[in-house]
């Protein structure tokens, strides 16, 4: 069944965006299939941290948005396959100056965390950051 939104129930675009992209996991499950076509196993271990349930609840509003699209093939054993749809690529691309944002606002941190508290507090900020870029850098990559 999928959900129609009217345009009158939201206040503007951000507001609109932000309704098909809010939750924790939403954007990372965006990332990982701008990467490629993924099953759900697959989805489950490119976004660490997610649960069974979130997962497929976070897919089936994103494909009831038109921005997953969902393939099961008639295979014994089933094989279900998720993909972005035009829309979904859209919607990536313009994540993208937001992503571009985040990697710098995290650089920024980094380095003002080094500058201010000392070398041991700078080394402990940047490596934490580390890993995050590449999360926000995957974002909106075409």
């Amino acid at each position: 069944m999928r959900i129609v939104r009217r345009p009158g129930a939201f206040v503007c675009g951000i507001d609109a965006a932000m309704d098909v992209i809010g939750g924790k996991w939403k954007v990372l499950i965006l990332w990982a299939l701008n990467e490629r076509t993924c099953r759900f196993g697959e989805l489950r271990r490119a976004v660490t941290g997610v649960t069974e349930k979130v997962l497929s609840s976070h897919l089936k509003e994103l494909e009831d948005d038109g921005i997953v699209h969902r393939e099961a093939y008639a295979e014994v054993p089933p094989r279900v396959e998720y993909s972005l749809t035009p829309l979904g690529l859209s919607l990536n691309a313009a994540l993208e100056p937001l992503g571009l944002w985040g990697r710098e606002h995290i650089y920024r941190g980094a380095e003002e965390a080094g500058s201010g508290a000392g070398a041991g507090a700078g080394v402990g900020a940047g490596a934490d950051c580390e890993a995050e870029p590449q999360v926000v850098a995957g974002l909106g990559r075409g």
